[in-house]
């Protein structure tokens, strides 16, 4: 089982890094120092949702460490985790407890349309705070001057996202309104 699942969480990140290198050769703007809108964590969100925050959590972290490899923005040591491995991470807790997917016969109330836009934001709000973190600790010098570095912070991360949330969250329902990630969900958790 864990080979399985294993090899899961390896296509998700593989699915995500082409999704990155897709949305790269679209006329989606991007920010000067990393962050675009993108559908790179939609296959993250969906281990998240299909195997719980421990699956999604490990498929972030992957991510963000290949990320990292391939397009590094490196402005201080600490500020690497924290924008590529703990961001992408805490994306996996999409996937806690009652917000993943098939939670239904341990007693939960949500519905699946409810928990996947309630996971899709706690594990993108979660990714935010962390790079909002790093853009007020690490990047503030690039604040227009007389601009508080946490606004900064705040415009930069959010101007991307938002957006990114957004698609994800209606992407993901499109999906599930088509069957093919109830199937795919219903097929994890058994």
């Amino acid at each position: 089982m864990k080979v399985r699942l294993y090899t899961e969480l390896a296509m998700a990140v593989a699915l995500a890094i082409v999704l990155d290198i897709i949305s790269k050769t679209l006329p989606i703007p991007r920010m000067l120092h990393g962050g675009s809108i993108s559908l790179h964590m939609l296959p993250i969100f969906i281990v998240a949702l299909r195997h719980g925050w421990k699956g999604g959590c490990l498929a972030g972290v992957m991510y963000g460490v290949v990320n990292f490899m391939m397009a590094p923005h490196i402005i201080h040591p600490i500020q690497v985790p924290l924008d590529y491995p703990i961001a992408f991470g805490l994306v996996g807790f999409a996937g806690w407890g009652p917000l993943k997917m098939g939670a239904e016969g341990r007693g939960a109330v949500l519905s699946a349309r409810i928990r996947l836009v309630a996971g899709v934001m706690v594990g993108n709000g979660l990714r935010f705070l962390a790079h909002f973190s790093s853009g007020v600790i690490f990047w503030g010098q690039n604040a227009p001057p007389g601009q508080p570095v946490w606004l900064y912070s705040l415009i930069y991360n959010a101007s991307y996202m938002v957006p990114e949330t957004i698609i994800t969250i209606l992407f993901l329902q499109f999906l599930l309104s088509r069957s093919l990630l109830s199937r795919t969900m219903e097929r994890g958790n058994s």
